[in-house]
């Protein structure tokens, strides 16, 4: 009967031990579920609102962040851009062929995609790859975005068709989420109803439009169609920007020409004639890691 005991007691524990462990593996899936690397924009980081053919503004839209379009040229309207704009220079061009490799990152994402469709409206979505073969709309109630304590949390909305949020209705973000580790790729336009408030990275592979009084914390990115705007504001989440002066104590404007890589924590601007003094502007606080001249251009790193 001892040796039976003992028997019972060897089989209980390895029985307590299988199921630990698979408690561990699972809790592990889980976290490879959610976990999803941040879309590196490029040279697209820096604009607030990116279009292919053109941009139409109208009751006094304001961009926080640079506004480009590329390969056409015309912007409709006069919007408030506080950053720069580029109407179908060098730099709108790179930015939308740095779109088009983030566009087909985020739709190129592939482990571990959680399957939605239809209406996100009264929903709470913790980090991780969505992905609907058609449309995804926010309509029947706010979608909510819960980062569950991780900051660095990523969340990438993949959808074969459009993306519609009704009239007010808002993507909400809690527990640290971010509005910079949102990305929506949209596989035809995308349309923000009047006065609803979004969070994150639209990236339409044809046009994007902000109906009257929406607001979209992110970015506007239009691959090959039109950004059409309707006193809205649009604001490039952690947005980092490069200030120069001819003397040390100021005073400091935007340096033109500027390209900021995200990613790689760069900022490259042409190189002035004469001497220049710069400084790193973001919403966090940041320093100057090295600064150098490479090819007629001042290339400058940050941490």
């Amino acid at each position: 009967m001892k040796h039976r005991s003992l028997d019972k007691k060897k089989r209980f524990h390895v029985r307590g031990l299988i199921i630990g462990l698979a408690a561990v593996l699972f809790s592990l899936h889980q976290d490879a579920r959610a976990a999803q690397a941040p879309v590196a924009l490029g040279s697209a980081a820096p604009f607030g609102v990116l279009a292919a053919s053109t941009v139409t503004s109208a009751g006094g839209a304001t961009v926080n962040g640079d506004l480009g379009v590329s390969p056409g040229t015309a912007v409709a309207g006069s919007p408030t851009v506080t950053g720069m704009m580029h109407l179908g220079d060098p730099i709108a061009a790179q930015a939308q062929s740095d779109l088009t490799i983030a566009y087909n990152d985020a739709a190129g994402r592939a482990v571990n995609p959680i399957t939605v469709a239809g209406n996100l409206g009264g929903q709470t979505l913790a980090p991780g790859l969505y992905k609907s073969t058609s449309s995804l709309a926010i309509s029947s109630g706010d979608l909510t975005l819960d980062a569950q304590g991780d900051t660095n949390g990523v969340w990438i909305f993949q959808m074969g068709s459009t993306l519609t949020t009704t009239a007010g209705r808002q993507v909400i973000l809690s527990g640290g989420a971010k509005a910079a580790n949102v990305y929506w790729q949209v596989g035809s336009s995308a349309t923000l109803g009047t006065t609803s408030v979004f969070k994150g990275t639209i990236m339409a592979a044809e046009s994007i439009t902000l109906n009257t009084g929406a607001i979209l914390d992110g970015r506007a990115l239009a691959r090959n169609g039109a950004v059409t705007l309707d006193a809205n504001s649009v604001t490039v989440p952690n947005t980092v920007r490069l200030v120069s002066a001819a003397l040390v104590t100021g005073p400091y404007t935007y340096a033109p020409g500027q390209s900021v890589n995200l990613a790689t924590k760069t900022i490259t601007v042409p190189q002035s004639g004469a001497m220049q003094f710069y400084r790193v502007r973001s919403d966090t606080a940041l320093a100057m890691a090295s600064i150098r001249i490479s090819g007629g251009n001042v290339v400058i790193t940050y941490h």
